[in-house]
């Protein structure tokens, strides 16, 4: 009983606290430019969504479908091909241009999963062109949480059982101290 109460105190103060989270959970987006040109789309009706916009890259046209996101070029509606490891690095150096204390200079990339000299993995989804960064601090953060909701396994079954095991011990025992506390003592 010992280990999940100092668990969840500890962790529950540091996710009161807050420490390290704006940088371990810092959305990272690719800097966009104004658009220089008029651009005129008729949209597809299997089309959720779209946006136009324009990065050190060029212009993209970005459509969510029922089957996912497709990253078109807005000329002539045709897939944008994959870019390559230069180009990323371009598109993602422009973008941590934001932080460079956090990411400092990137290192590496390969397949659009680029290395930063402050450890800093930062991925890019081409087809939605999202960024998602993931750092130490992100991992460690991640530690607590699985701490804290008592996923202590990996495995989701035992992790279930311990988790609703423990939860009912701790109720047990707030039933006996509440009992004890209300009790009326013995005077002799």
């Amino acid at each position: 009983m010992l280990l999940p109460f100092l668990g969840w105190a500890v962790t529950g103060m540091i996710f009161f606290v807050k420490p390290g989270y704006a940088g371990a959970y810092e959305i990272l987006t690719a800097k966009t430019y104004p658009l220089e040109k008029t651009v005129s789309i008729a949209p597809n009706p299997a089309w959720r969504e779209f946006r136009c916009l324009r990065t050190v890259l060029g212009d993209h046209l970005i459509a969510r479908t029922d089957h996912g996101w497709v990253h078109l070029n807005p000329e002539n509606v045709q897939p944008r091909a994959v870019p390559s490891a230069d180009e990323v690095r371009m598109l993602m150096t422009d973008a941590i241009s934001v932080n460079p204390k956090r990411y400092g200079h990137i290192i590496s990339v390969v397949e659009g999963l680029a290395r930063t000299d402050t450890n800093i993995e930062i991925r890019l989804d081409w087809k939605s062109l999202t960024l998602q960064q993931r750092g130490g601090d992100t991992d460690l953060l991640d530690l607590f949480y699985k701490i804290h909701y008592l996923q202590w396994t990996g495995i989701a079954l035992v992790d279930k059982v311990l988790g609703f095991t423990g939860l009912v011990l701790v109720l047990v025992l707030t039933a006996l101290g509440a009992r004890l506390a209300i009790r009326p003592g013995k005077h002799g």
